[in-house]
Formats: C-alpha cells, structure tokens, sequence
C-alpha cells in the first residue's frame, strides 16, 4: 500500500473578521498518495482554493490564517516550518498551476525569465543550460515556437499559451505534488483536453500526486482517482470517482452533479422570421504596423474576423463557438461597436451601426447591451456595486431615484442581497461579479443580449442558476441572445442555432441539434470530441 505523499489533518483556516463565516475551512482531512489525483469540487467560497494555498503557505497573512491543524509532506508540518524552508519546497517538491495565469505570471518579465527565477534560486546550473531547460519545458508542453516564446511576455500570449507556460513553469522541477486550481476554466474544449493530457503524462512520468481543483465534472469523470466534495469550509462527500459521480450520497453533491449541463441538446423552441440583427462581411484585422518609436519590422498581421455574415432572430439564442483565438470576442465587440470593424455593416433597427459616431451610437446602447467575460476587468473598482448598475440609465435620462430601484431589483433578480449595493467590486467572487455584471447589462432592459462567455468562471450550480435566469428573462421580454461560449454542454442546454468559428470564418452555422447528432465540418467534429466526460455514465446511461 502506497503511504500518503501529502496528508492534511484537522485543518482550520480562520477568516478576517466581519466575514459571512468564522473559518473558511474547518476540520478538513485529506490525504493524497504518489501517482493519485484527488479532485476537489465545491461552488465558489467552499474553500476550494484557500485549501490548496495553505498548503502552499500563500494565505493572505495575517487576515487569513491557519488557526489549528497540520499539513504533513515529507514528514514536515508545512504549518510550522520557517518560511525559508517552506520556500525551498514550495517549486521544486510542491508546485502550484493558479486559475488566472496573466495575474499569477510577472507582466514584466519574459517568460524565459520567470523560468530561469526558478532554475537560479532551486539549482545550480549555467545560464546556458537554465535557457536550454526553459526552451526543453516550453516544448514539453507542445507550445509551438519554443524559441519565440522563451522571449515573449505574458500580454503577447494567447490565454492557452500563458496556461502552458505556467504549467512549464509548475513542472519546471519534476515536483512530487502539483497542485492545479481551475487550470482549464477559461480554455476552449480542445486546449482543455490537451491541459489535462500533459498533466496525465506529468503524473506518470514522475509518478507525482496531483491535486486539482475544478467546478467542471466532466474533468473530474475523465481524470480523477478520488473526489473531494467541499462546502461552506466543510468536506461534506469523499469517494472514489466512480462512487461519488454515479452514487452520490450527500444531498449537496447531488444537487451539484444534478446541475451539470448535458450534453444532449434541449428541444428546439419555436423561432421567429423576424431579423433584429444582422451582420454582413464583418472583417477585423489586427496588427501589421511598427513598433511604438516606428522602428523594426512590420508586426505579424492578424485577421481575427474575416467576411463574417450572421442573422439574429428575434426571441433566438444564437451561440458562437469555437477555439481561443477564433474570433468569437471579435467578432462580439465589433458587433457592438466597442472596436471599429474594417468594413462590412452591423444593421440594427434598419441602422448600419459601424458608420455611426458615439454620440449617434448612444440611444441604440439602450436596445443591445453586452456581459463581458471577465467581470473584474469590466466593472470600475473605484464604484459601488449600486453606482455600476445604476449609470447606464443615468446616462439615458432616467431619474436618481429611478436608477437605484433598478439596481436594488436587479441585485435581487441575479441572486444577490440588498448588501452588495453599497459594496464594491472585489469584496465579491468571481461568480457573484459576473452577476452583478449581467444586472448591470439588462438595467437598460435591451432587445438583445450580446453575452460573451458570461458562465465560464462560474460552478456548476451557480451557472445553472445564471443559465435560467437568462432563459426566463430570454422568455419574459423576447430577448434575442447572441451567445459566445467554449462549453459545449452550455451551448446545448442554451442555443437554437449555433455558428462555429475557426481562424476568424464562420465553418459551420445549424440548429443545434443538428450540429450535435450530424456535424459536416472536420473542425466541429474535433470540437465534439474534446468534450470532457462523454463517457461518464450518469443514473447508469452514458452521459452524452
């Protein structure tokens, strides 16, 4: 019987006071063996992630702390070693993979640089060597051009391509436990399943303990030894993975698996003839000017959207899906004018949107509006939850008094207490921020709805929540949706109709039903087949 690579007993990490709860994790007993990968699940602020942090002595101090417990590797209590040992294990015998890589890697270092940092402080070797291990990591982690990105900084590379260099960096000194939090929430089906195989191939390469932290049960059906169930700070369910996924005995882990979207594309609903959108020949290019001082060669030219025609109906949720870097967010921002196409027209209300100025641009916000991505980078710091809700109808001419009330019953609508009116923006997770950002979206009560990958960062019961919401309210005002997503098994539950991109061209546009059970393009079928999970059985049918 393998002894236990990492074992956690009777942790309690406290939070600052004035908290929701005392102690953001309580009690919490896990083990992980050599050559095992534990899945730990749970909605946000189960603990999830302030878990795998303790272990990796990165809790916010003093605010956040570990109260009582130990945390034995190696046979050294990782809660009582000084932090220069703590430090010397932390990278070359624990590594850690975050869930955000462009706000875990250093924007002003390369990222050859930040692997050297690695190689300098942990071993002794030559430069020449440190830069030939880098390049070896880089390609060990099928990033193409190795070369090329040893000197690129985090900006310049794609959201896939920062994951992986992280990855490079966390494997860079074959650690006995990784420790993954959210490594593939905000990659497409494809980047995902190639994550997930070069951790699998890392696991038995050097028989390393894994430790990954997700929301997505699919991931969980395709690599997991054992599953963690966590809530409120608690470890409610543990189990092997086939037990937990198919025989879950805990009714929240029931209601968690219960929410996990199928994919088995819902029945069609009846659709308009009414056009409310239309789209003809949109082109974006990016790129190929000089450098700021005009100096060097020309920059690579890139065409994110090339000649791309779409209709929207009135009432329909049209999804777009496709790889990182396809053109999906292009495509949407160009939609909604937020970056000025090349050429081709946005036709709204009769109104070729792209020649319009922003002062004529103004009155039309009120019938499209957008839900970002990332809520964090789109809502002001500096502004109350309230305030953030309440300025678009300000800006329409809607009266103070007006604007408060619709804020306070959107904060309701979307799931959230009358408390967050008068808070910011990151007091709140990223779940409840990309609520508030959706409530901030429909103040203007629009036409239509551009939602761009509005549940990727959400758990499972949240997103279900979230996923129904937009559909009453899709029903209540006959919305029309254009839905930009990577999970597949969302846009089968949410879509009518679905477009795929690839390198800037619409490939493929069908019904969703139809796309699914008789996909005609080779890129949609590579798509359909890096779904993670398709295999699980769930109530003893298989689950696709």
């Amino acid at each position: 019987m393998k002894e236990n690579l990492l074992s956690i007993k009777d942790l309690d990490v406290i939070l600052p006071e004035g908290s929701d709860r005392k102690y953001a994790v309580q009690n919490i007993d896990l083990d992980i063996k050599s050559g095992e990968t534990v899945c730990v699940v749970g909605e946000s602020g189960s603990g999830k992630s302030l878990t795998a942090r303790a272990v990796m002595g990165l809790l916010p101090a003093p605010h956040v702390r570990v109260e009582n417990g130990e945390i034995i590797f190696g046979k050294k209590d990782l809660v009582k070693i000084d932090y220069e040992s703590l430090r010397q294990i932390r990278g070359s015998e624990i590594s850690m993979i975050f869930q955000e890589p462009m706000t875990a890697l250093n924007p002003v270092m390369s990222i050859g640089s930040q692997i050297d940092e690695i190689f300098r402080y942990h071993v002794s070797m030559s430069s020449k060597q440190r830069r030939a291990k880098a390049i070896n990591l880089l390609e060990s982690v099928n990033l193409p051009g190795p070369y090329q990105i040893v000197n690129s900084y985090p900006h310049e590379l794609s959201g896939g391509q920062r994951q992986r260099a992280m990855i490079a960096m966390a494997l860079a000194l074959s650690p006995k436990l990784l420790i993954a939090d959210e490594p593939t929430t905000a990659l497409d089906v494809t980047t995902e399943a190639q994550i997930l195989s070069l951790i699998k191939e890392m696991q038995k390469r050097y028989n390393s303990g894994v430790l990954f932290i997700t929301h997505d049960f699919g991931v969980v059906a395709d690599i997991a030894d054992r599953v963690v169930v966590m809530q409120d700070g608690l470890l409610v369910e543990t189990g092997k993975v086939e037990q937990v996924l198919n025989n879950p005995v805990h009714p929240y882990t029931k209601s968690l698996i219960a929410a996990v979207p199928s994919l088995t594309p819902r029945k069609p609903r009846k659709s308009s003839k009414e056009i409310v959108l239309k789209v003809n020949n949109i082109n974006k290019t990016f790129g190929g000017g000089k450098s700021f001082f005009g100096l060097g060669k020309n920059s690579r030219v890139v065409k994110a959207v090339e000649n791309v025609s779409i209709e929207l109906f009135k009432g329909e949720t049209l999804g777009v899906v496709g790889e990182s870097g396809s053109g999906k967010s292009t495509l949407a921002r160009c939609i909604i004018k937020l970056l000025e196409s090349d050429k081709g027209e946005v036709l709204l209300d009769g109104k070729n949107l792209t020649s319009l100025t922003r002062s004529e641009m103004r009155p039309l916000r009120t019938k499209i509006q957008m839900v970002f991505q990332d809520p964090f980078a789109s809502l002001n710091p500096r502004n109350k939850v309230g305030k953030i809700i309440a300025q678009g109808p300000l800006t329409q001419g809607f009266s103070k008094n007006e604007c408060e009330n619709r804020a306070m019953e959107l904060l309701s609508v979307v799931g959230l207490d009358d408390k967050a009116y008068n808070r910011f923006p990151h007091e709140f997770s990223g779940g409840q921020r990309q609520r508030i950002g959706i409530a901030r979206a429909l103040a203007l009560n629009p036409e239509i709805l551009v939602a761009d990958e509005p549940v990727s960062a959400l758990d499972v019961s949240i997103q279900a929540q979230i996923l129904e919401l937009l559909d009453d309210i899709r029903n209540q005002m006959n919305l029309s949706v254009l839905f930009i997503t990577h999970d597949l098994r969302v846009a089968a539950q949410v879509c009518d109709r679905l477009a795929v991109m690839q390198y800037g061209k619409i490939v493929e546009i069908d019904k969703t039903a139809d796309l699914f059970n008789n996909p005609s393009h080779e890129y949609t079928k590579a798509l359909l087949d890096a779904v993670p999970g398709k295999k699980w059985k769930k109530d003893g049918i298989l689950y696709n």
